[in-house]
Protein backbone atom coordinates (compact mmCIF):
# COMPACT_ATOMS: atom_id res chain seq x y z
CA UNK A 1 0.00 0.00 0.00
CA UNK A 2 1.28 3.43 -0.92
CA UNK A 3 1.60 6.26 1.59
CA UNK A 4 -0.33 9.41 0.63
CA UNK A 5 1.79 12.43 1.57
CA UNK A 6 0.62 16.05 1.45
CA UNK A 7 3.63 18.37 1.13
CA UNK A 8 3.10 22.10 1.39
CA UNK A 9 4.80 25.44 1.80
CA UNK A 10 2.83 27.38 4.43
CA UNK A 11 3.08 30.70 6.23
CA UNK A 12 2.90 31.13 10.00
CA UNK A 13 -0.81 31.87 9.67
CA UNK A 14 -1.40 28.69 7.65
CA UNK A 15 -1.68 30.20 4.16
CA UNK A 16 -0.64 27.82 1.39
CA UNK A 17 -1.87 29.85 -1.59
CA UNK A 18 0.50 31.39 -4.15
CA UNK A 19 3.86 30.78 -2.43
CA UNK A 20 5.77 31.56 -5.63
CA UNK A 21 3.71 34.57 -6.70
CA UNK A 22 2.74 33.11 -10.09
CA UNK A 23 -0.98 33.50 -9.36
CA UNK A 24 -0.67 37.26 -9.01
CA UNK A 25 -2.29 37.46 -5.58
CA UNK A 26 -1.37 40.63 -3.64
CA UNK A 27 -0.05 38.45 -0.79
CA UNK A 28 1.71 35.98 -3.14
CA UNK A 29 5.42 35.31 -3.52
CA UNK A 30 5.97 34.88 0.20
CA UNK A 31 8.17 31.77 -0.21
CA UNK A 32 10.92 33.95 -1.68
CA UNK A 33 11.01 36.19 1.39
CA UNK A 34 12.79 33.56 3.51
CA UNK A 35 15.75 31.32 2.79
CA UNK A 36 15.19 27.57 3.01
CA UNK A 37 18.89 26.99 2.35
CA UNK A 38 20.68 24.08 0.63
CA UNK A 39 19.38 21.67 3.29
CA UNK A 40 15.81 22.70 2.45
CA UNK A 41 16.47 22.24 -1.27
CA UNK A 42 17.91 18.76 -0.59
CA UNK A 43 14.88 17.91 1.57
CA UNK A 44 12.53 18.75 -1.33
CA UNK A 45 14.69 16.82 -3.83
CA UNK A 46 14.85 13.73 -1.60
CA UNK A 47 11.10 13.92 -0.99
CA UNK A 48 10.38 13.96 -4.71
CA UNK A 49 12.85 11.19 -5.50
CA UNK A 50 11.16 8.77 -3.05
CA UNK A 51 7.73 9.36 -4.57
CA UNK A 52 6.32 7.28 -7.43
CA UNK A 53 3.19 9.30 -8.13
CA UNK A 54 2.34 13.01 -8.08
CA UNK A 55 -1.35 13.52 -7.28
CA UNK A 56 -2.66 16.96 -8.23
CA UNK A 57 -5.84 18.96 -8.41
CA UNK A 58 -6.74 20.52 -11.75
CA UNK A 59 -5.55 24.10 -11.02
CA UNK A 60 -2.19 22.97 -9.62
CA UNK A 61 -1.80 20.54 -12.52
CA UNK A 62 -2.37 23.36 -15.03
CA UNK A 63 0.28 25.50 -13.32
CA UNK A 64 2.81 22.66 -13.08
CA UNK A 65 2.13 21.49 -16.66
CA UNK A 66 2.78 25.03 -17.91
CA UNK A 67 6.06 25.35 -15.99
CA UNK A 68 7.86 22.00 -15.70
CA UNK A 69 7.99 20.45 -19.20
CA UNK A 70 10.40 23.14 -20.45
CA UNK A 71 12.76 22.75 -17.47
CA UNK A 72 15.80 20.54 -16.97
CA UNK A 73 18.42 20.53 -14.25
CA UNK A 74 21.54 18.76 -13.11
CA UNK A 75 20.04 17.61 -9.78
CA UNK A 76 17.25 15.76 -11.56
CA UNK A 77 14.26 17.53 -9.91
CA UNK A 78 12.75 18.72 -13.20
CA UNK A 79 13.57 15.42 -14.92
CA UNK A 80 11.75 13.50 -12.17
CA UNK A 81 8.77 15.90 -12.26
CA UNK A 82 8.46 15.44 -15.99
CA UNK A 83 8.88 11.66 -16.16
CA UNK A 84 7.10 10.45 -13.03
CA UNK A 85 3.53 9.19 -13.06
CA UNK A 86 1.00 11.96 -12.47
CA UNK A 87 -2.66 11.59 -11.53
CA UNK A 88 -4.99 14.57 -11.79
CA UNK A 89 -8.30 14.63 -9.97
CA UNK A 90 -10.57 16.43 -12.40
CA UNK A 91 -14.01 16.19 -13.94
CA UNK A 92 -13.16 18.64 -16.75
CA UNK A 93 -9.67 17.66 -17.99
CA UNK A 94 -9.97 15.21 -20.87
CA UNK A 95 -6.67 15.22 -22.77
CA UNK A 96 -3.70 15.98 -20.49
CA UNK A 97 -0.62 17.01 -22.45
CA UNK A 98 2.03 16.58 -19.73
CA UNK A 99 3.92 13.30 -20.03
CA UNK A 100 2.73 10.30 -17.95
CA UNK A 101 -0.51 11.97 -16.79
CA UNK A 102 -3.79 10.20 -16.16
CA UNK A 103 -7.08 11.79 -15.15
CA UNK A 104 -8.87 10.18 -12.21
CA UNK A 105 -11.82 10.91 -9.95
CA UNK A 106 -11.62 11.49 -6.21
CA UNK A 107 -13.16 8.03 -5.77
CA UNK A 108 -10.15 6.50 -7.60
CA UNK A 109 -7.66 7.77 -4.99
CA UNK A 110 -8.29 4.85 -2.64
CA UNK A 111 -7.41 2.37 -5.42
CA UNK A 112 -4.25 4.37 -6.20
CA UNK A 113 -3.31 4.22 -2.51
CA UNK A 114 -3.93 0.46 -2.43
CA UNK A 115 -1.30 -0.18 -5.13
CA UNK A 116 2.20 -1.31 -4.21
CA UNK A 117 4.94 1.27 -4.67
CA UNK A 118 6.46 4.47 -3.37
CA UNK A 119 4.78 7.53 -1.96
CA UNK A 120 1.95 9.46 -3.57
CA UNK A 121 2.93 13.11 -3.25
CA UNK A 122 0.31 15.89 -3.23
CA UNK A 123 1.58 19.47 -3.59
CA UNK A 124 -0.55 22.62 -3.70
CA UNK A 125 -4.03 21.48 -4.72
CA UNK A 126 -6.01 23.15 -1.92
CA UNK A 127 -9.42 21.79 -2.90
CA UNK A 128 -8.06 18.26 -3.40
CA UNK A 129 -6.14 18.29 -0.10
CA UNK A 130 -9.28 19.37 1.76
CA UNK A 131 -11.26 16.53 0.15
CA UNK A 132 -8.53 13.99 0.97
CA UNK A 133 -8.43 15.16 4.60
CA UNK A 134 -12.22 14.99 4.84
CA UNK A 135 -12.07 11.35 3.64
CA UNK A 136 -9.17 10.56 6.01
CA UNK A 137 -6.94 9.42 3.13
CA UNK A 138 -3.83 11.41 4.10
CA UNK A 139 -1.14 9.39 5.88
CA UNK A 140 1.46 12.12 6.32
CA UNK A 141 1.70 15.91 6.13
CA UNK A 142 5.06 17.56 5.46
CA UNK A 143 5.21 21.30 5.99
CA UNK A 144 7.86 23.88 5.22
CA UNK A 145 6.75 26.72 7.47
CA UNK A 146 8.00 30.11 6.30
CA UNK A 147 8.39 32.89 8.90
CA UNK A 148 5.89 35.12 7.14
CA UNK A 149 2.35 36.16 7.99
CA UNK A 150 0.47 36.41 4.71
CA UNK A 151 -2.68 37.85 6.27
CA UNK A 152 -4.83 36.58 3.41
CA UNK A 153 -5.15 33.54 1.18
CA UNK A 154 -6.33 29.95 1.26
CA UNK A 155 -5.33 28.16 4.43
CA UNK A 156 -4.08 24.61 4.40
CA UNK A 157 -6.49 23.36 7.05
CA UNK A 158 -10.01 24.44 6.23
CA UNK A 159 -12.19 25.32 9.21
CA UNK A 160 -14.77 22.77 8.06
CA UNK A 161 -12.44 19.83 8.75
CA UNK A 162 -13.24 17.56 11.69
CA UNK A 163 -10.88 17.24 14.66
CA UNK A 164 -8.23 14.63 13.84
CA UNK A 165 -5.12 13.55 15.77
CA UNK A 166 -1.68 13.71 14.15
CA UNK A 167 1.71 12.72 15.55
CA UNK A 168 4.73 14.97 15.09
CA UNK A 169 7.54 12.67 13.89
CA UNK A 170 10.11 15.26 12.81
CA UNK A 171 10.80 18.94 13.35
CA UNK A 172 13.92 20.76 12.21
CA UNK A 173 15.15 23.98 10.77
CA UNK A 174 16.65 24.57 7.33
CA UNK A 175 18.10 28.09 7.19
CA UNK A 176 15.10 30.32 8.04
CA UNK A 177 12.38 27.70 7.47
CA UNK A 178 10.90 25.14 9.88
CA UNK A 179 10.27 21.66 8.50
CA UNK A 180 7.64 19.51 10.18
CA UNK A 181 6.51 16.00 9.40
CA UNK A 182 3.26 14.75 10.92
CA UNK A 183 1.71 11.30 10.59
CA UNK A 184 -1.91 10.40 10.98
CA UNK A 185 -2.40 8.94 14.44
CA UNK A 186 -4.72 6.03 13.62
Amino acid sequence: MRKLVVTEFVTLDGVMEDPGGSEGRPFGGWAFKADRGPEGDKYKLDELMTADVMLLGRKTYDGFAAAWPSRDDEQGFARKMNTMRKAVVSSTLTDPAWENTQVISLDDVEALRAEDGGDILVAGSHQLVTALLERDLVDEVRLMVFPIIAGDGKKLFDTSLPQVAWKLVEARQTAEVAVQTLRRDR
